[in-house]
């Protein structure tokens, strides 16, 4: 129990942005802070770097990822190469029931709030949800639990490059971004719809590293 506490703290602090990209995580600070012993505190670091949340340096210890990391540019690439595809089949696919969700959760998340003063300055837990579940539910209406479960990977290897792209660009139009893409699925327009899609994830992207996806990431 002790390990998930260490877990949950630690997760939730890079995610508010508590720790810079980049910075260190050093267990002897960590197991102080919290009261626990080394091997809790290695126990959750290990968790955090299997969920891409930190790197194990050799030799270094751990640390936060930083913007630079050519991961992120990796994921969005896979993200661009899948989801407009699903996208579509799902316009294809889906049903009235379908059109439903994907309106409510479009509802809900235009009338959550991005930011919570209290989380730090990154997105909101809540609005990260809301968030999640409006592109998700776009995707359902393919009705392929293995495509699914492939967005759901790749959505949660994406979080933290989505929070630190949203705290650089905070002038962004998310809400236009949003309605283009609920209005394009719901008008069955898939070239509409997918152009939108693949625009939003190059913009996320493009927060990290002021690139478009057609310019080569840099090595890490």
């Amino acid at each position: 129990m002790l390990s998930e506490q260490v877990y949950a703290h630690l997760r939730d602090a890079i995610m508010r942005g508590d720790f810079a990209p980049g910075e260190a995580l050093k267990p002897q600070d960590l197991a102080a802070e919290q009261g626990v012993s080394l091997a809790v505190v290695r126990e959750a670091l290990v968790r955090v770097v299997g969920e891409g949340l930190a790197d194990r340096l050799p030799n270094r210890g751990f640390a936060v990822p930083a913007f630079s990391d050519r991961r992120w540019q990796e994921i969005a690439e896979a993200r661009r190469t899948i989801e407009p595809l699903v996208l579509r089949m799902s316009i294809e696919r889906g049903d009235v029931d379908w059109e439903a969700r994907v309106r409510a959760a479009h509802h809900r998340l235009s009338r959550t709030p991005v930011f919570a003063p209290e989380e730090g300055e990154y997105v909101s837990s809540a609005w990260s949800e809301a968030h999640r579940v409006f592109h998700r539910t776009l995707l359902e209406g393919c009705v392929n639990p293995v495509l699914l479960e492939t967005f759901d990977r790749l959505w949660s290897a994406s979080e933290l490059a989505r929070r630190w792209s949203a705290h650089r660009t905070p002038d962004r139009d998310h809400v236009g971004e949003h309605r283009r893409l609920e209005e394009a699925a719901l008008a069955r327009d898939a070239d509409a719809a997918a152009e939108a899609l693949v625009q939003h994830l190059t913009l996320t992207a493009a927060g990290l590293t002021g690139r478009t996806h057609q310019e080569p990431a840099e090595e890490a």
